[in-house]
């Protein structure tokens, strides 16, 4: 399984389609913005347990975390009965995020891939998409990454997702290969 964490607008989503057509076999991704349309409004509702606040940051109810284990923990039951998975995520909370989805995960080879990009050039991408909350992406650019250990790690900040995902690629490739 590969996880593609970075903050909003960074290029996760575009690296992960570009990624199911470049890697042999079939790659299912599923993450956060999937999650998120799962829940209640769409995630807008006071019942999904999310708290959009000024200057883009997100805080979580109690019951919501126990659904996103619920969530992490079906994947993970899908990624052990032989599923390639694409898992397009948003550390929010850097180190700790990361952790919970290892645990969760258990004995699953998952490879962790950080997807930077400089926080200017990802509010302006925000500021074009109608579904973004304005100041998440310039928040989270830096910090989902704070603590997180990476296998690899690429920078949309001039490089296009498809090359980046390219890269990606042939790295998963090469790591594969017997030495």
């Amino acid at each position: 399984m590969i996880v593609l964490n970075g903050g909003s607008s960074s290029g996760k989503s575009s690296i992960a389609r570009a990624l199911q057509e470049i890697l042999p076999g079939i790659w299912l991704t599923f993450g956060v913005d999937t999650f998120i349309d799962a829940l209640p409004g769409r995630g807008d509702s006071p019942r999904a347990g999310i708290t959009y606040e000024q200057g883009g940051t997100i805080a979580f109810s109690t019951e919501h975390r126990a659904v996103e284990r619920s969530w992490y923990t079906g994947l993970s039951a899908m990624a052990r009965a032989g599923a390639h998975l694409i898992l397009d995520e948003v550390l929010l909370s850097g180190g700790a995020g990361q952790e919970r989805v290892r645990s969760t995960f258990g004995e699953a080879d998952l490879i962790w891939v950080g997807v930077h990009c400089d926080p200017d050039v990802a509010a302006r991408r925000e500021a074009q998409r109608l579904d973004r909350v304005e100041g998440m992406a310039r928040q989270q650019a830096l910090s989902v990454h704070a603590g997180v250990v990476y296998d690899v790690v690429v920078n949309t900040t001039y490089r296009s997702t498809d090359e980046c995902a390219r890269d990606l690629a042939n790295q998963l490739t090469l790591d594969a290969q017997p030495r």
